[in-house]
């Protein structure tokens, strides 16, 4: 999937727990089951690759925090 076509963190964590609920009800077209857990499966590692991202941001800007002294006026 093209990198501009996937959903930001928010609409990836809505569109899973929408998926969840769809799961979570007994009636679930056997035939999407699949085709849900597969999108869900996709949606998890994109949420956690934008974690893995917005960490390694912050780690990054920590540490070039660590090397300016604080200004004592």
């Amino acid at each position: 999937m093209a990198d501009e076509a996937q959903p930001g963190y928010a609409a990836a964590l809505v569109e899973l727990e929408a998926i969840i609920e769809e799961l979570d009800d007994d009636g679930i077209d056997i035939d999407l089951l699949g085709t849900k857990v597969a999108r869900a499966a996709e949606l998890i590692k994109l949420c956690r690759d934008r974690i893995a991202g917005a960490r390694v941001q912050v780690d990054r800007v920590v540490a070039s925090l660590e090397g300016v002294e604080p200004d004592e006026s």
